[in-house]
Parts: C-alpha cells; sequence; structure tokens
C-alpha cells in the first residue's frame, strides 16, 4: 500500500514574490502607493475587500466650492475623524519603502495618499499627488494653516461635538447622519474670512500641472515601476502605469483584489503589502 504524501512544507512568503524580487533587482525602482499601503496603519480605502460592499461616493470637487452646506458636512466629520486619522502610524510596508530607498533599490515614491505616512517613515524623494491633509488654505486669499491648529478651533466652535460615536471613513473621514451637521459651526480663513479647504485633490479636481510633471520626470528616471496597493481606478496613479508600459518599463503589482492595470504588470502579488515589502528589502539587499 502506497504511503500517504507528506503535506507540502508551509512557505512564508506569497506566491510569485520571488519572481517580483527578479523583476527587480539591479533596477532603479519607482513606486507608486495607493490607499492599500495604509490600511494596516488603521486608516480604511475606498475600494479594497473591506470597504467596496458599503463605500459611499467621496466628496465632489465642485460640490465643496459651490455650497456651504456641503463644507459644512466635510469639516463636521473631519473634525471627529482627524484625531484617528493624525494619529496613525507607518506600517512595515511603509518602512520597508523608506528603506529600500535607504539602500538605493528605491528611486522615489509617487503617492496617491494624502496621511503622511511615508514620511513619518522615513522616506525622502516623495511626490503626493493628491496633496495632504495635514495643510489646509484658503480659498480666498490662499492663506495657508496647519491642520491641527484647524482642530483647535473647531473644536472652540463645537464643543461637544466630538462625543459622538462614529465609524471612521478614508482619508480622515467619518460617518454622520444629516442632522447632526445641521447646526454644525464652520471655521473661516483667521486672515481675510474666506471659506477653508483641505489642501488636497479632491474627486473631480485634477492633480495641479507641476506636480504631474514632476512625477512623469520621476519615472524617466527609473528602469521598473512597482506598484503597491493601488487599484488604479483613478486616473491620476494609471496614467503612470499606461507611460511605463509605453516605455517598456518592467511593472510589478502587490494588491489584493483586481486592478485597472492587472493586464501590464509582468508580475503581480496578491498579498498584503505589509507581508511582501520586507521581503523585498531582504531578498533585494544593498546596491
Amino acid at each position: 500500500m502506497r504511503a500517504p504524501l507528506a503535506p507540502e512544507p508551509a512557505t512564508s512568503e506569497p506566491p510569485d514574490v520571488g519572481a517580483l524580487v527578479e523583476l527587480l533587482r539591479g533596477r532603479r525602482t519607482v513606486v507608486l502607493t495607493g490607499a492599500g499601503c495604509s490600511t494596516e496603519s488603521g486608516i480604511p480605502d475606498y475600494r479594497g475587500p473591506g470597504t467596496r460592499a458599503r463605500a459611499r461616493n467621496p466628496i465632489q470637487h465642485m460640490e465643496f466650492l459651490s455650497r456651504p452646506e456641503v463644507r459644512a458636512r466635510y469639516w463636521a466629520r473631519s473634525l471627529i475623524g482627524w484625531p484617528r486619522f493624525s494619529t496613525a502610524r507607518p506600517n512595515a510596508a511603509h518602512q520597508a519603502l523608506a528603506e529600500l530607498e535607504r539602500n538605493g533599490q528605491v528611486l522615489g515614491l509617487i503617492t496617491q495618499n494624502v496621511d503622511r505616512l511615508h514620511h513619518a517613515a522615513g522616506s525622502e524623494r516623495i511626490i503626493e499627488l493628491h496633496g495632504a491633509l495635514a495643510d489646509v488654505r484658503c480659498l480666498s486669499c490662499g492663506a495657508r494653516e496647519a491642520r491641527w491648529a484647524l482642530q483647535q478651533r473647531l473644536l472652540a466652535l463645537n464643543p461637544g461635538f466630538v462625543e459622538q460615536q462614529v465609524e471612521l471613513r478614508p482619508d480622515g473621514d467619518a460617518e454622520l447622519p444629516l442632522e447632526a451637521v445641521r447646526h454644525f459651526r464652520v471655521a473661516d480663513c483667521e486672515h481675510c474670512g474666506g471659506a477653508l479647504k483641505p489642501d488636497v485633490v479632491f474627486f473631480g479636481d485634477n492633480v495641479p500641472r507641476p506636480t504631474v510633471e514632476a512625477a512623469f520626470a520621476m519615472l524617466e528616471e527609473g528602469d521598473a515601476l512597482l506598484v503597491v496597493g493601488s487599484s488604479l481606478a483613478v486616473f491620476s496613479g494609471y496614467r503612470f502605469v499606461l507611460r511605463a508600459a509605453e516605455r517598456h518599463m518592467p511593472i510589478g503589482m502587490i494588491n489584493i483584489g483586481e486592478s485597472r492595470g492587472d493586464d501590464l504588470a509582468d508580475v503581480r502579488v496578491e498579498a498584503r503589502v505589509g507581508e511582501v515589502l520586507p521581503t523585498l528589502v531582504t531578498s533585494l539587499g544593498r546596491r
């Protein structure tokens, strides 16, 4: 009687990580990161497996500019969501990318995220496609204010508002019923009294041309593109995958779930980025 087959030994890394290592070895890699890079820090995404079924539409640029009630709703939800968002810390993925840059493997980062966690982890060459929630600017005079300072003014205008129990949403937002926002008081610009906006690119707005040009210039310097934690559903990030494909650059992807650029990837790893990226640090070593 034939002996039963021994179980295969468990592997410590997802399939295709070895192929990804070989794809990037010896190449100057430009990294494009999306929300999936920050979910392991407790920041929800818009289109990940855990949020896709219950996602709501994000705030639209023109609505924010033209409707005071939309601005009030945004700042009310941001007032509650900001403390948890601003205290998020870099995870293993952010730290690994910073180490890959220090080791000479990563040329720089193009990020779609607005959380500044790459900066906190120690990455140095970063292009923020969509800006950062840490900064606020006046729509009238252009004056800037730190988001933490605005938080104190909003708290003073709306005592007791943050005591509500709510669900954290992507990008420092929170879920609130409409009746909870009806009497919310919005803080205006301290310089001119104008309306304030987080210094980010809302849906329906365009990434500033200098930012896009700087990102394309970085891509031109690289030998490979690695997409980390992005579905590439919006064109602001997808355009760089298209450009890399036009240049015949090797393209690697790490993501859970489908991505718009899957058919352009040379190697695709379906796994948590916080598991895969530290493996790249170990496997690629120093240049």
